[in-house]
C-alpha cells in the first residue's frame, strides 16, 4: 500500500531548511504533497501563485513531491487526499510547544498522525522572516535559499 504524506506551510520563500525537510520526506513516502497555505489574513512577500511555482521549481527533480494549494483546515484538505500523515519540520524547542498542540488537533479533528523532524543542524536558525529581513538589507541570502528563490527576492526587493 502506497503511503502518502503531507507537508504543509506558507514558504513565503521556501528555504534550505524547508528543502532540507522536504527531501528527507519524500524518501520516506511514496508520495509527499508540499501543501501551499492560501492565508488571506496574513499577507506575505510573494503571491500564492509564485510561492508555489517557486517550491516546484527546486523540487521538479524529487518525482514523488506534488505541490498544491490549501486553506481551511489541513484535515480537511488530508481527508479529500486520503493523507494520513503530516510531516512537520521542527528547529527549536519553542517551535515543538506549538506544533504539539497542532498535532494533537489535527489528530483529533481528522485522525491524521504528525511526524516531526528535526531540521539539520546548519539550518536550524533559518526562517523565511530572517531571510526575507536579510534580504531587504542587501544582505547575501544565497547560503539559506535556492539561487531561484534569491533572484526572486532581488526582484521583489530591490526592483
Amino acid at each position: 500500500m502506497a503511503v502518502t504524506a503531507v507537508c504543509p506551510g506558507s514558504f513565503d520563500p521556501v528555504t534550505y531548511g524547508h528543502l532540507d525537510v522536504i527531501r528527507r520526506a519524500a524518501t520516506r513516502f511514496d508520495r509527499l504533497i508540499v501543501a501551499c497555505l492560501r492565508n488571506e489574513t496574513k499577507p506575505g512577500l510573494f503571491q500564492l501563485d509564485e510561492r508555489v511555482e517557486l517550491v516546484r521549481e527546486v523540487t521538479a527533480d524529487l518525482n514523488n513531491v506534488d505541490v498544491e494549494v490549501f486553506d481551511g483546515l489541513l484535515v480537511d484538505f488530508c481527508r479529500d487526499r486520503a493523507v494520513g500523515v503530516i510531516v512537520k519540520g521542527l528547529r527549536a524547542v519553542s517551535d515543538f510547544e506549538y506544533e504539539l498542540q497542532m498535532a494533537q488537533m489535527n489528530s483529533r479533528l481528522g485522525n491524521v498522525e504528525t511526524l516531526f523532524m528535526t531540521t539539520s543542524p546548519v539550518y536550524s536558525f533559518l526562517s523565511s522572516s530572517l531571510v526575507k529581513e536579510v534580504a531587504r538589507y542587501g544582505g547575501d541570502v544565497s547560503d539559506f535559499v535556492p539561487p531561484a528563490v534569491a533572484d526572486h527576492l532581488s526582484r521583489r526587493l530591490h526592483p
